[in-house]
């Protein structure tokens, strides 16, 4: 067991790690797991690698996870990274990859972060879990949730993909849904998660999502012989996936595995609800709620992030930037990239295409540059984006 304890990414206060937490008892803000460092890489090393199991679990000693027991597995993670040479070849730069989260459980990224917080959950002894969620955080916890025989309970609002609702349904969840965004989601979740004794796994709000959102960062730099590219182009709803990366290059440092030089950071977002570019834009470390979000990408409409610092301090940090695209953009963008490459996109990794292109044409992204583009999802949740367009057109 390699972790020491938690700390709260804003204020520092620590706290102890062996218990349930959600936020910082002091300041409200999201908590990190600490890890001995020396400890862990003792056993965790380049070559040990070479024999582990193929997913997310082979980082074992950088994982939170105390009883191998407790371990709730789908088989998440070590998903492909694709070279995409026809995509590359027609933005007009050398290297270009799409890592397909698609291919995980459930279909998306969210497999990762709920694998370790209901493993967690789990250990810790929670028994209800609770979340609010636009889609597929909601099938990965039930699914989870399922798996580690726990009842989990889920806050979507009405507009969700229908793909994602009925996916909770049939493993198991008890849903509700709600008018409004998933920010009043999660108001319903506060309001009474004390009172019927849920365990609130809400992004950032529990510290543990973060810890499987790192191993991108992890399989990343292994998959690319432990260079990490230039540009890696994210995109950003809750930031987890961004701000585990961050996390994991710096542990992977620390344990001599890579230098110091990072990718530049890039979040892009819906310009129906772009709360992180407006903040970069502005030049705020905290991004304000952006009003009457809307768009089409269910992942994107996330109009307040409680990890919006942690997002603005990696972007900065690493001297990368935010942009936002149109609704009509990131779905052009899924047949292009699904004529080009045959993946399937969710919208939401479309839309890092229509970015990789602004960042090419604002002299940001060169032609010698190595770029990762993240594919958060299957396209196949979202058909009701794909037929809206379709009756419009």
């Amino acid at each position: 067991m390699n972790v020491t304890h938690l700390e709260c990414a804003l204020c520092g206060l620590e706290h102890e790690a062996r218990l349930l937490h959600n936020l910082c008892t002091a300041c409200g803000k999201p908590l990190l797991v600490r890890y001995d460092l020396e400890r862990a890489k003792m056993f965790l090393n380049k070559e040990s690698l070479a024999t582990r199991r193929p997913d997310l679990w082979r980082y074992r000693e950088v994982l939170p996870v105390e009883n191998d027991n407790n371990i709730v597995s789908l088989g998440e993670g070590w998903t492909p990274l694709l070279r995409a040479t026809r995509l590359a070849r027609r933005v007009g730069i050398q290297d270009v990859f799409i890592k397909d989260e698609s291919q995980n459980p459930t279909q998306s990224f969210k497999a990762r972060g709920m694998a370790t917080a209901v493993s967690m959950a789990k250990e810790l002894g929670a028994k209800k879990l609770a979340v609010p969620s636009a889609g597929n955080a909601a099938g990965a916890l039930a699914a989870y949730a399922a798996r580690a025989g726990l009842k989990s309970y889920i806050f979507m609002p009405r507009d969700t993909p229908r793909a994602n609702v009925v996916e909770c349904e049939q493993t198991g969840a008890h849903v509700t849904l709600m008018d409004g965004l998933i920010t009043d989601c999660g108001a319903e979740v506060a309001r009474r998660k004390e009172k019927e004794g849920w365990f609130d796994v809400s992004t950032l709000k529990e510290p543990y999502r973060v810890e499987g959102k790192k191993t991108l960062g992890y399989e990343l730099a292994e998959q690319m012989g432990w260079r990490l590219p230039d540009v890696i182009i994210y995109p950003t709803g809750g930031g987890t996936g961004l701000i585990g990366m961050w996390k994991a290059f710096d542990e992977m440092q620390r344990m001599g595995w890579i230098s110091s030089k990072r990718p530049r950071m890039v979040t892009v977002q819906a310009e129906g609800c772009a709360p992180i570019v407006r903040a970069f834009e502005e030049g705020n470390r905290f991004a304000d709620e952006f009003p009457n979000a809307a768009t089409t990408a269910s992942g994107l409409r996330v109009p307040k992030a409680i990890g919006d610092f942690l997002i603005l301090d990696a972007l900065r940090a690493s001297g990368g930037t935010a942009v936002s695209v149109t609704d009509e953009e990131l779905i052009a963008a899924t047949g292009e990239i699904g004529a080009l490459e045959g993946v399937f996109c969710a919208p939401e990794g479309a839309a890092c295409l229509p970015a990789l292109r602004k960042l090419i044409e604002s002299g940001e992204v060169h032609k010698h540059e190595s770029v990762v583009l993240f594919n958060t999802g299957s396209g196949v949740k979202y058909m009701e984006s794909f037929e809206t367009r379709t009756n419009a057109d």
